[in-house]
C-alpha cells in the first residue's frame, strides 16, 4: 500500500469517526438524548437502517439531520470503499509474499 493510500484511509477513518463523534454530541446537548441513544441514532442513520425508534423533535435537530445524512452517507461510503480496497490490497500483497517463498 502506498503513502498516498495510507493517507487517504486515514483520511477517512478520521472523517468518519469525527461524523459519529459530532453527531452524538449534537444530538445529546440539542435533542436531550443520552449519549448511547445519540450514539445509536448516529451510527443507524448513518448506516442508512434507519429504525426510526428515534427521531429529532426540535427544528434544528431536523435541519442538522438532512446534512448529516448527505455529508455523513458520503463519508462513510467513501470509508467502507477504502477499507475493502486496504483489505483486498494486503490479501494481494500476503499473496505474492506467499508465492515467492
Amino acid at each position: 500500500m502506498n503513502a498516498t493510500s495510507r493517507h487517504i484511509y486515514k483520511v477517512l477513518v478520521t472523517a468518519a469517526l469525527a461524523m459519529i463523534a459530532g453527531g452524538t454530541v449534537f444530538y445529546h446537548f440539542v435533542e436531550k438524548w443520552n449519549w448511547v441513544d445519540a450514539y445509536y441514532f448516529c451510527v443507524v442513520t448513518l448506516a442508512t437502517v434507519g429504525y426510526g425508534d428515534f427521531v429529532p423533535k426540535t427544528d434544528i435537530g431536523k435541519i442538522f439531520t438532512t446534512g448529516y445524512i448527505l455529508v455523513g452517507v458520503g463519508i462513510i461510503g467513501a470509508f467502507a470503499n477504502a477499507l475493502v480496497k486496504r483489505r483486498g490490497q494486503k490479501m494481494r500483497e500476503k499473496a505474492v509474499a506467499k508465492h515467492k517463498q
